[in-house]
């Protein structure tokens, strides 16, 4: 279904008291290619509907949501269709991970977890089936080496058993011999970690630690029942261009989860506003989350150009994010990009990034996960017209 058409001067923000796009360095006739190509797409089919958002000086000066958040067929519980619009939640999918992951921060930072001794300190049984010496450094870098192992359902609510599932682990590698991303399994030993040192549901120290101080009241990693009817709809776009509801992701037991790696929900915003606060070293309206020195070593590419085994290229893991680098080319984060900017994508939807060097966060979001190669090639291009927009480094 085609999005309806879009007025590029309707995309400034009422906030920003009559600003112009121009008074925040970003070209206004080159983000609206980017909004044209995203119609365009949406026009063809690639996927049903999408939301960006672009941010700079701690504000988001331009937001956009375009097409159906949610088509006829979707669970039965929410209204068939639904239109995409400002208050539409997006699923995170992987995007989620960041967010976790600045829990992690922040309890490193009060001393309550450390990086670089095993997880038993903290875990004793993890210890089971060799994982003896993986670290919260292993787990934040892909290299814990149990990229495909995942916990029950039941698990999701049952505190107990998550604990006895991610010790349950089995190794594929030995820690620290390959990077090869973890889809799932080290956001849910990181869950328990945050439980084991703070006494609270991960979900809740997620919340009350991260999302509430930043006042991102858009953003959710397990979602009340309240803003359920905002979700839009998770889709798999087949190669014969049909949009399939993706049903593992598209219920309430997994709204409700808050899945650490993978099912976080926000609008485009709130997400470029996450990513404002670490481009401002761990501090954003007046609240300080995190220390520069966090920060900056968080942000910083530890796995050199040692290449992820499951994308095929060097992804320079930092701590929860990736790193642009200087090889040829970088998946999501574009070519031209500065070698300093960093994000994170959802598998076969979207990208956020942050760039150190102009300042600018810049989050696009799709309900639909697009098959590869078609999904690496929208990214780089998308994402370079974003980087493009931007006229004042």
């Amino acid at each position: 279904m085609a999005a309806p058409k879009i007025s590029l001067q309707n995309q400034v923000r009422p906030d920003l008291d009559g600003k112009q796009l121009a008074d925040f360095g970003i070209d206004a006739r080159r983000l609206g290619r980017l909004y044209a190509r995203i119609e365009a797409d949406i026009a063809a089919d690639l996927y049903p509907g999408a939301a960006v958002a672009l941010a700079r000086r701690g504000q988001v000066v331009a937001e956009a949501t375009f097409g159906m958040a949610r088509l006829a067929g979707a669970d039965a519980s929410i209204a068939a269709a639904l239109p995409a619009d400002g208050d539409t939640l997006w699923l995170l999918y992987s995007q989620t991970k960041p967010v976790t992951a600045c829990a992690v921060w922040i309890l490193i930072e009060r001393g309550l977890l450390n990086l670089h001794i095993p997880v038993t300190h903290y875990l004793p049984e993890f210890g089971a089936h060799g994982k003896g010496e993986i670290t919260l450094f292993h787990l934040l870098t892909h290299q814990a080496g149990f990229p495909n192992a995942n916990v029950p359902e039941a698990a999701w609510s049952d505190h107990q058993l998550l604990r006895t599932s991610v010790c349950d682990f089995t190794l594929d590698f030995d820690p620290g011999s390959k990077v090869l991303y973890h889809s799932y399994s080290a956001h849910w030993v990181l869950a328990v970690l945050i439980e084991i040192v703070t006494g609270k549901d991960f979900r809740q120290f997620i919340k009350e630690e991260v999302i509430e101080p930043l006042a991102l009241s858009n953003l959710f990693v397990g979602v009340p029942d309240s803003e359920h009817h905002r979700l839009a709809g998770s889709y798999e776009t087949l190669v014969s261009g049909e949009h399939v509801p993706a049903r593992d992701f598209d219920n309430v037991a997994f709204y409700r989860s808050g899945m650490p790696g993978a099912g976080g929900y926000a609008t485009a915003g709130d997400v470029a506003l996450f990513y404002q606060m670490l481009l401002h070293n761990g501090e954003y309206n007046g609240v300080r989350l995190l220390s520069p020195r966090m920060v900056q070593y968080a942000t910083r590419n530890h796995t050199a150009d040692r290449p992820d085994e499951f994308f095929g290229m060097p992804t320079h893991r930092a701590l929860g994010v990736h790193v642009r680098g200087t090889t040829a080319s970088m998946r999501g984060l574009s070519s031209i990009a500065s070698p300093a900017t960093y994000g994170h994508g959802g598998v076969g939807t979207s990208y956020s990034f942050a760039d150190p060097e102009s300042g600018v966060s810049f989050t696009y979001l799709t309900n639909a996960r697009m098959p590869e190669p078609g999904h690496s090639k929208r990214l780089e291009e998308i994402i370079t017209m974003a980087h493009a927009s931007i006229c004042d480094i």
